[in-house]
């Protein structure tokens, strides 16, 4: 019985943010959020999460005494890519507004909090943002983004080994996925499966004439091949900027924009690939508004959800609207106990708290208790 079980705000106010789970926390890695200053040079900021106390915390800036310390410490970015390696996030791609795209990789130590930047060789690919990174065993797969030097989109498969930390453009095999930006990659199995994303009519350069694809394109890592997908008679909408999870063997997809159709989506998908069908899944509870460019991990049974930009609710939804910066966070939990079954009915129905034990009156408090280290809201046009 699926069900949204959490609704918190006061977290971080974040866009274009890249995040990753690990173990009962997440960790969160800059992001855009309108009105703050792009134009100095700063460190990424570090915000984790805590499934189990419902907290949000942020992590000091690392102190530096050198430029080559200030060097493993990537800079302030949005549409870049985290990924969980072991006990190691690495975290690639994305751009700011003074330095522009990156590619330089840079790991995080999970037990020490401390960056470091790894000797890397082979291909290295150019910088870009807007790209997906996903893992299957050692490795690490780059696929699209918008590329900074070639200005165009792309639609490469880049791998980095980190065993060896070695980079590699591969040579694929079939029709690939057309070039495309702020899309999703998922790996199930051994497959990388693509949906949506920023297309453009005339191919890999952007020429204002965009293209929304909704059918999913399948990268077969054994073989370094893209497959061809069967027809499928039902849809989700195209969209970029959207949410994708793997979960018990099914891909999820969640929220997004769709510039052609002028549509933010709160709509909840799920692709079977075996059968290669849809299904539109309607959960329990309140859910997020119409969002996108949010951040979405899963822990455990539970998806942890926040972040993410919306039309500010006073504005029209004509050609130009205000966006509002969200800085709350929703958990859609897959599998939730007779526990907090009871908790949501003591909360929902505003139930005497007084007679249950401490424990359960404290995560009562976490539950419905908002965090506070949120910025004051302010809205971005476009």
């Amino acid at each position: 019985m699926l069900r949204w079980t959490v609704h918190l705000e006061g977290g971080p106010r974040r866009v274009n943010h890249a995040a990753v789970a690990v173990g009962h926390k997440v960790y969160s890695f800059g992001g855009y959020c309108s009105g703050e200053d792009y134009e100095t040079l700063r460190q990424i900021d570090v915000h984790v999460f805590n499934a189990v106390s419902l907290r949000w915390t942020k992590l000091p800036p690392v102190w530096t005494n050198s430029r080559d310390h200030v060097r493993e410490v990537p800079y302030m970015r949005y549409g870049h890519s985290a990924v969980l390696i072991d006990d190691t996030i690495y975290i690639w791609g994305g751009r700011n507004d003074t330095e522009g795209a990156c590619n330089v990789l840079y790991a995080f130590d999970v037990s020490t909090h401390k960056w470091f930047t790894p000797k890397v060789s082979g291909m290295v690919p150019g910088a870009r943002d807007g790209h997906s990174a996903c893992v299957l065993g050692k490795s690490m797969y780059i696929f699209g983004g918008y590329e900074q030097l070639a200005d165009c989109f792309s639609n490469d498969i880049h791998k980095l080994d980190s065993s060896n930390m070695i980079w590699s453009l591969i040579c694929t095999k079939g029709t690939p996925a057309r070039w495309r930006d702020f899309h999703s990659a998922t790996i199930i199995g051994t497959k990388m499966y693509v949906f949506g994303g920023r297309a453009d009519r005339f191919g890999p350069f952007h020429s204002n004439n965009e293209i929304y694809c909704n059918r999913i394109k399948v990268f077969d890592t054994d073989t370094n091949s893209w497959l061809d997908s069967p027809p499928t008679p039902l849809l989700p909408e195209g969209r970029r900027s959207h949410s994708a999870f793997g979960y018990n063997g099914e891909l999820y997809i969640f929220g997004g924009y769709n510039a052609r159709l002028n549509r933010h989506f709160h709509d909840l998908w799920k692709f079977d690939p075996v059968s290669f069908t849809w299904k539109k899944i309607e959960p329990k509870g309140k859910g997020p508004c119409p969002r996108r460019r949010q951040c979405c991990c899963r822990v455990g049974d539970k998806i942890i959800l926040f972040g993410g930009t919306s039309p500010s609710p006073e504005e029209g939804m004509g050609d130009e609207f205000d966006l509002m910066d969200h800085s709350d966070l929703y958990i859609l939990d897959f599998s939730p106990s007779l526990k907090t079954l009871c908790k949501l009915a003591v909360i929902q129905y505003n139930l005497d708290q007084s007679c249950l034990p401490h424990d359960i009156r404290w995560e009562l408090s976490a539950m419905t208790t908002n965090s506070n280290i949120s910025r004051p809201i302010l809205s971005s046009h476009g």
